[in-house]
C-alpha cells in the first residue's frame, strides 16, 4: 500500500473500529433485555452486522490501491458508513429505556475512536523515518500534534462518560465531533505525507 493510501485506510478503519464497538455492545447486552427488547436488538445486530461486513469486504477490497482508486470508493463507503451509523442511532434512540446500554455503547465506540486515532498517529510517525530530517521533523511534529488532538478527544469522551445521565442525541453529538477531529487530523497528516513526498 502507497503512503498515500494511508488516509483513506486509517478513515476506513476507524468506521470499523467503531463498529465493531456498535456490535459488541449489543450482542454483550441481548441476554439481559426483555424479550421484546431482545427480539429487537437481534434484528439490529443482524442488520447492522450485515451493513458491517459489507463494508469490509469492500475495504478489504480497496486495501492494496492506489489513490485514485481509493478517492472513489471513499464516496460508496461512506455511503455504506451512514447506512449503519444512522440504523445504529435509530436503534439506540429507541432503546431510551436502556440507559446502561447507551452508555455502555458510547463508551466502547469512544474507545474505539481515540485507538484508531492512535494507531493512525503511530503509523504516520513510522512512515516519517523514510524521509530527510527536515521534512521528518515536520512530519514526526504533525504525529504528536495527532496524539495530542487523541488525548484531548479521549479526554473530553471520558468527562461525557462519567458525567452520566446524557441523552443518546448529546452521546452521538460528542462521537460525530470526535470523529470530525480525526478525519481533519487524518487529512493534515496525509497532506504532509503528501507534501513530503512530493520534495523527495
Amino acid at each position: 500500500m502507497t503512503g498515500h493510501a494511508h488516509f483513506y485506510l486509517n478513515w476506513a478503519k476507524e468506521r470499523i473500529d467503531e463498529m465493531d464497538a456498535v456490535l459488541a455492545t449489543l450482542e454483550g447486552k441481548v441476554s439481559q433485555l426483555t424479550a421484546d427488547a431482545r427480539a429487537a436488538a437481534d434484528k439490529a445486530v443482524t442488520d447492522l452486522r450485515a451493513k458491517r461486513e459489507t463494508f469490509f469486504s469492500e475495504m478489504k477490497k480497496q486495501s492494496e490501491a492506489g489513490e485514485a482508486a481509493w478517492a472513489q470508493a471513499k464516496q460508496q463507503l461512506e455511503t455504506q458508513w451512514s447506512g449503519f451509523q444512522a440504523e445504529a442511532n435509530t436503534y439506540f434512540e429507541k432503546a431510551a429505556q436502556q440507559a446502561k446500554q447507551q452508555q455502555a455503547a458510547f463508551e466502547e465506540i469512544a474507545a474505539a475512536q481515540v485507538k484508531a486515532w492512535r494507531e493512525a498517529a503511530e503509523k504516520f510517525q513510522v512512515s516519517s523515518a523514510e524521509f530527510a530530517a527536515d521534512r521528518r521533523a515536520k512530519m514526526e511534529a504533525t504525529a504528536q500534534d495527532m496524539k495530542a488532538g487523541a488525548a484531548a478527544a479521549e479526554a473530553k469522551l471520558q468527562e461525557l462518560s462519567k458525567a452520566g445521565a446524557a441523552s443518546w442525541n448529546a452521546w452521538s453529538t460528542a462521537l460525530t465531533e470526535s470523529r470530525a477531529a480525526f478525519d481533519r487530523a487524518n487529512q493534515a497528516a496525509w497532506e504532509q505525507f503528501k507534501h513530503a513526498s512530493r520534495q523527495q
